[in-house]
C-alpha cells in the first residue's frame, strides 16, 4: 500500500445533538450529527405507527382495496 496517497485515518469522537458520544474510525479527528442510535425513533421503539396506519388506510379507501 502506497503510504503518500492514503488519507490520516484517526480515532474519532462522534457527538451527538442528544449529547450521546462515542468513539469510531474516520478520516477525520471529530465528527458531529444530529441523530444517533440513542435518540432516533426507530431505535427507541418511539414510532409513530398510528400517522403511518392512517395513510395506508386513506390509500385503500381511495382505490377501493378494501
Amino acid at each position: 500500500m502506497r503510504t503518500e496517497i492514503q488519507p490520516k485515518y484517526y480515532e474519532c469522537k462522534v457527538t451527538c445533538n442528544c449529547g450521546n458520544t462515542f468513539i469510531t474510525g474516520s478520516t477525520k479527528p471529530e465528527i458531529h450529527v444530529e441523530v444517533c442510535s440513542k435518540c432516533h425513533p426507530f431505535y427507541t421503539g418511539q414510532q409513530r405507527a398510528t400517522a403511518a396506519k392512517g395513510r395506508i388506510d386513506k390509500f385503500n379507501k381511495k382505490y377501493g382495496l378494501q
